[in-house]
């Protein structure tokens, strides 16, 4: 039997011990007072701390992490140069270089707490030799995170020569959803198309969906009302993700008045990339400037689901990055203009439960009596607190056992 003791739990009072066995959660005890901290390498004194379910990464491209400035620069800094700079180095992807930056990418993710990941991984690849090495990693990190596969056809379903081909290929391969990026497509018509046949194609093989969509400053660019409407219309909100949208950022209000309504039918969970959005957004303004963001507080004010992520590490759209989600937290809290006291409260929601929602992990996730004994002891007592120390998480435990640590350095005045 492990243990963690003086551990505080989001949304409740007082102090707790936690116990696990055979990897499993076997009690979750309140503490009358502190406990004294004990010498058996089974026990953890989280010392008033928060100790929480592992973070969550539900949006990043691994296949082309830690590419950046590989042929060359993206100058402009815009989404579809970014799309120009990666066809180039796809073409010199090999099976070694995927699963070496995807490996060393994981382990920048799990040094700051996260277990749980989402990766988008391009299929516009004729015999999908990425996609081959990307499944493998899965296999291969499992020990450390969970990861999740979507098929992204980053040049597009019907646009790119045998898109639908690849597409339904790579479901057979095995990935855990479909994705589309309809914007991109060459016109509306084959946009509307491509959201009809992903969905298709997800329900008839039982995936997950996560669409890039509308990740652009053009008011015009309306896929996602496409998208809801038939994930409304098939009952799939729950298993349906609408990545990006930031040309919400730009509807009218009018119009967002209706949108809203068919989104809250549809039921489906949203995620923003707010330093991917800010970085790569506005560039065609001249000022006013956009922030280039999805309507995030008003997505969460009206119950929907919605959560952050980092989307690329060091590749042609984001050249920076480390695998710090708290930072993408604190960036987009910022950004989202969500730094009054309740949303400051539950500021973590962002980055763990939303995002696990998003997910679909149900039973797999949460400090919870019979569940998996995963979790992370963080450097502050409160979601707030951490924001505020640009804290982190100390120490990751996974099927019961410690995979991270990290010691929390003090500085002295002298």
């Amino acid at each position: 039997m492990h243990s963690i003791i003086n551990a505080r739990l989001r949304r409740c009072s007082g102090l707790f011990t936690i116990q696990w066995l055979d990897g499993q959660i076997s009690a979750i005890t309140p503490q009358p007072d502190r406990l004294a901290a004990q010498a058996d390498d089974r026990v953890l004194d989280a010392q008033g701390h928060l100790v929480i379910a592992p973070f969550v990464e539900p949006h990043i491209h691994l296949d082309a992490a830690l590419t950046a400035g590989e042929p060359r620069w993206n100058q402009s800094g815009t989404l579809f140069e970014g799309i120009e700079c990666w066809a180039e180095r796809k073409a010199m992807v090999t099976h070694e270089d995927t699963k070496r930056r995807a490996h060393e990418t994981i382990r920048m993710l799990a040094m700051h707490g996260i277990q749980h990941v989402r990766t988008h991984v391009d299929v516009t690849e004729p015999g999908l030799a990425t996609l081959k090495a990307m499944l493998e990693v899965r296999d291969e990190c499992r020990s450390t995170l969970d990861l999740q596969i979507v098929a992204f056809p980053q040049e597009g379903i019907e646009s790119f020569a045998n898109g639908r081909a690849l597409m339904t290929e790579a479901v057979e391969l095995g990935v855990d959803a479909v994705g589309g990026i309809p914007h991109f497509e060459n016109t509306r018509e084959q946009g509307v198309s491509s959201v009809h046949f992903l969905m298709d194609l997800a329900e008839r093989h039982g995936r997950l969906v996560d669409v890039h969509c509308d990740e652009t400053d053009d008011p015009s660019s309306r896929f996602l009302e496409v998208l809801a409407e038939v994930t409304r219309v098939k009952g799939m909100g729950a298993r349906v993700t609408a990545s990006h949208t930031t040309a919400m950022g730009s509807y009218d209000n009018a119009y967002c008045s209706k949108l809203f309504r068919v989104l809250r039918q549809a039921g489906l969970n949203f995620i923003s990339c707010p330093t991917e959005s800010i970085h790569l957004q506005g560039r065609f303004d001249t000022y006013p400037k956009r922030r280039g963001l999805t309507r995030v507080p008003e997505l969460d004010r009206a119950g929907l689901n919605v959560c952050f992520a980092q989307d690329s590490i060091v590749d042609p759209w984001y050249p920076l990055g480390n695998g710090n989600i708290v930072r993408i937290l604190d960036a987009g809290l910022h950004i989202c203009h969500m730094l009054g006291y309740e949303d400051l409260q539950r500021a973590l929601d962002f980055v763990t439960d939303h995002s696990a929602k998003a997910m679909a992990l149900d039973e797999r996730y949460g400090i919870a009596l019979g569940r998996p004994a995963n979790m992370l002891l963080l450097s502050a007592d409160s979601d707030h607190e951490l924001l505020r120390t640009q804290g982190h998480a100390v120490v990751s435990i996974r099927h019961g056992r410690v995979i991270m640590r990290r010691p929390v350095a003090e500085a002295v005045l002298v």
